[in-house]
C-alpha cells in the first residue's frame, strides 16, 4: 500500500465529489464577508434624525411607516419577520417575510431606506438550512468533515516534495560511511 498514492486520490477524489457544495459554502461565505460592504448583499444601515435619542415613534406608527412601502407586503404584525431596534442609529429595521428591509426613523417616523437584503438567504443556502435539516445534516456535515480532510491532504501533499527535498541535500551534506567489514 503506497500511502502517498493513496492521500493523492483521496484529495483529488474529494475534490471532485464534494466541488458543487464546497463551491457553494465558499461563495456564499466570501459574500457573507462583505455583507457590510456591499449593499446589493444587505442594505447599509442609515441614521436617524435623533441617533441615540429616546424613541417617539410607537409601535403602531412604525407599523403604519412600514404598510407605506407596498414592496415590503406589510399589512400586519404577522407579516413581519424581525424587528431591530438600533438605538444608537435611531432606527428600527424592520424585516418583512419577503425579505425586503425597511428602516424607519424612530424621531420622525420617515422611511430611511427600503430595499431587498440577501444576507439572510446568502446565509441559508451557506449553512444548508435552505435545503432543509435533511441536506444540512447529510449533505453540509459530510462536505464540512471532506473539507477538513481535503485540508490536511493538501497539506500533506504541499509538505512532501519540501520533505524530498530536505532528505536530498541532508544526503549530499552527510553521504551514507561504508561500514567496516
Amino acid at each position: 500500500m503506497n500511502w502517498n498514492r493513496n492521500i493523492r486520490r483521496v484529495h483529488r477524489w474529494g475534490a471532485i465529489i464534494f466541488f458543487i457544495p464546497l463551491a457553494l459554502v465558499v461563495g456564499s461565505g466570501l459574500l457573507l464577508q462583505v455583507k457590510k460592504q456591499v449593499p446589493w448583499v444587505q442594505p447599509p444601515t442609515k441614521k436617524g434624525a435623533a441617533p441615540s435619542a429616546i424613541p417617539i415613534q410607537t409601535w403602531e406608527q412604525i407599523l403604519a411607516t412600514v404598510q407605506s412601502v407596498p414592496e415590503a407586503q406589510i399589512h400586519e404584525w404577522s407579516a413581519i419577520d424581525r424587528l431591530d431596534i438600533r438605538v444608537d442609529r435611531g432606527i428600527a429595521k424592520v424585516l418583512s417575510h419577503n425579505r425586503w428591509e425597511v428602516q424607519v426613523d424612530l424621531a420622525t417616523g420617515a422611511v430611511l431606506q427600503a430595499a431587498y437584503r440577501r444576507s439572510d438567504l446568502i446565509e441559508s443556502l451557506h449553512d444548508g438550512n435552505f435545503f432543509g435539516e435533511g441536506a444540512k445534516l447529510g449533505l453540509f456535515l459530510p462536505n464540512g468533515i471532506a473539507l477538513a480532510i481535503l485540508l490536511l491532504t493538501g497539506m500533506y501533499l504541499w509538505y512532501l516534495p519540501i520533505r524530498s527535498r530536505l532528505r536530498k541535500s541532508s544526503r549530499a551534506k552527510f553521504p551514507p560511511q561504508a561500514k567496516p567489514s
